[in-house]
């Protein structure tokens, strides 16, 4: 059994691509290696407390995953556009932090394909790959396109999506391993179909501004799961204070319990102690 002293606020889980991925838990300034739980009765109770994860006020609702309502409705991280950067209004004055979009939106994005619950079109941050992979509980990921920033990735998966879906079905991912997909095939099938909206924004934004990565390697991901649950329980800390059973596994942002999963991410902000 854990040392029950160990309580933080929740953030979501570290998680480095290694054969299985290896999960750190997260509660504020304790890191506790999840890997070596699997098997093992754990138990996670919530405090009856919630700070922002941004400025760390007490906040009786987390709202964007772990931040207050003051700062969801004030940081760029927390903007809409964020969820539809197809929807980016920088050029029209109104960020809400044009120093951190710089920092965040105007870098090198890929858009890629995962295999989760199926295959799926999705969009990160060079700096976010694999990571952006694995906290989506995907086995198999491919990046398809380099673009020059956040706004023409999302232009380019609005296109993508008309012929694929940009959506992840979480509990299909949490009840087994994907089917496995022939990535490479997909692209070209997907490239193909889409080329009039590819030359379309190339002709907008530049010949540089959208490079096809033709030579990109698939990626596969093993999550440390020794069972999947038939059928799929989730525990809410809002509804249940104390989260407990035997550790079948992780997948994504999810323990897998032998009595249900719990998002980890959904509760950010939340006081929790581990034992």
């Amino acid at each position: 059994m854990a040392d029950s002293s160990r309580a933080g606020n929740l953030r979501k889980m570290i998680a480095r691509h290694q054969d299985p991925v290896q999960y750190d838990l997260v509660l504020g300034e304790h890191r506790i290696g999840m890997n070596d739980y699997i098997g093992k009765r754990v138990q996670l109770t919530y405090q009856g407390q919630i700070n922002c994860i941004h400025c760390g006020r007490k906040t009786n609702k987390s709202f964007s995953q772990g931040y207050c309502f003051p700062c969801m409705r004030s940081l760029a991280e927390c903007d809409s556009c964020m969820v539809k950067p197809e929807t980016c209004h920088f050029d029209a004055g109104t960020c809400r932090d044009p120093d951190w979009a710089q920092g965040h939106c105007f870098q090198d994005h890929y858009v890629y394909l995962a295999n989760s619950s199926g295959i799926k079109v999705g969009i990160t941050r060079g700096t976010q790959i694999p990571t952006r992979w694995m906290d989506q509980g995907a086995t198999q990921a491919l990046p398809i396109f380099r673009v020059k920033n956040r706004f023409i990735a999302g232009l380019l998966e609005v296109a993508l999506k008309q012929h694929v879906s940009d959506r992840t079905d979480w509990r299909k991912m949490l009840k087994g391993v994907a089917e496995p997909v022939d990535l490479v095939r997909q692209r070209q099938r997907l490239v193909a179909e889409c080329d009039t909206a590819v030359k379309a924004l190339i002709d907008r934004f530049g010949s540089g501004a959208v490079v096809q990565l033709q030579d990109a390697a698939v990626v596969e991901i093993v999550y440390p799961v020794l069972s999947y649950p038939d059928k799929v329980k989730s525990f809410n800390f809002d509804k249940t204070e104390r989260v407990e059973g035997t550790l079948a596994g992780i997948k994504g942002q999810y323990l897998i319990f032998d009595t249900g999963v719990i998002n980890l991410r959904k509760f950010g902000g939340y006081l929790v102690e581990f034992g």
